[in-house]
């Protein structure tokens, strides 16, 4: 049995973060990449992280962690450039890959392991998709090997939409508590909302 990866495309400018590096903003005490990086390290064997460079500080917020490092130099073609990437340089023998976005805090190594479980239990490879409860499609997003060959064909910053459509026929989506599958923090303004949302919820 081959094993899962993880891929966090990390390569992306946060450019409607207005100068922050949204990767970079601590929650719970750690920089968010480096959270993702450790959710991801709790849930399978192989976390395979891109970056705009091996230089960038975000190489250094993951500085411990055993993790592939995969440096995007075309990172202004899109997230596909780092689905592109991450995906081929993946180790040899991966049955599947999930793609964990870098900027949803809300995602926990159960959701991912909850993706997981769902592929090794179906008899045939089937791609597994993130959900809320009330079924609105969202992240994570499991690939089997299978389709790796299309990943690596992408173009643009749409993400692996097309891959989705392309699978719709072989799509399992994976109900998740709350808005986990939805929450992503790309502009200061959701960070704020974000943070008062758990203030409010945990006082102490």
């Amino acid at each position: 049995m081959g094993g899962i990866a993880v891929l966090i495309p990390a390569a992306g400018t946060s450019s409607r973060m207005r100068g922050a590096d949204k990767l970079l903003k601590h929650v719970g005490g750690r920089a968010l990449l480096r959270r993702q990086a450790e959710e991801a390290l709790r849930a399978v064997n192989h976390v395979t992280v891109t970056l705009p460079d091996h230089d960038h500080p975000r190489a250094a917020a993951l500085a411990g962690l055993p993790v592939q490092l995969i440096a995007v130099p075309d990172a202004d073609q899109g997230m596909s450039a780092s689905l592109r990437r991450g995906v081929g340089m993946l180790p040899r023998g991966i049955d599947a890959v999930v793609i964990l976005p870098a900027d949803m805090p809300d995602l926990r190594a159960e959701d991912i392991d909850k993706l997981v479980r769902g592929f090794r239990a179906m008899p045939h490879p089937a791609l597994q998709q993130g959900c809320t409860e009330d079924g609105t499609p969202g992240h994570p997003v499991l690939f089997p090997a299978d389709c790796f060959s299309a990943i690596q064909m992408l173009s643009g910053d749409e993400g692996a939409r097309s891959v989705l459509a392309t699978n719709r026929h072989r799509l399992r989506m994976v109900p998740l508590p709350g808005r986990r599958a939805l929450t992503d923090l790309d502009t200061p303004e959701a960070w704020q909302d974000w943070e008062r949302e758990r203030a409010a919820l945990d006082p102490c």
